[in-house]
């Protein structure tokens, strides 16, 4: 499971990012993924673990969201 921290996320607009702390990149997150994990939004540096989801348009993006 990837560990990373919030890099942005804006509540307003619903999504964000999360960079990698492997260095592999950032990672869409949506403000869906956010609510599932029981959270209203996400601050930035704030550390997670996440998983990565492909979805129906290709492109791939953080869920299963937990506070690190």
């Amino acid at each position: 499971m990837p560990i990373g921290n919030v890099k942005f996320f804006n509540t307003d607009k619903g999504y964000g990012f999360i960079s990698n702390e492997d260095g592999s990149g950032d990672s869409f997150v949506h403000i869906t993924a956010v609510e599932r994990a029981g959270m209203a939004t996400l601050n930035k540096d704030q550390r997670v673990s996440y998983e990565l989801e492909t979805g129906k348009n290709g492109k791939t993006s953080a869920v299963n969201l937990q506070a690190a």
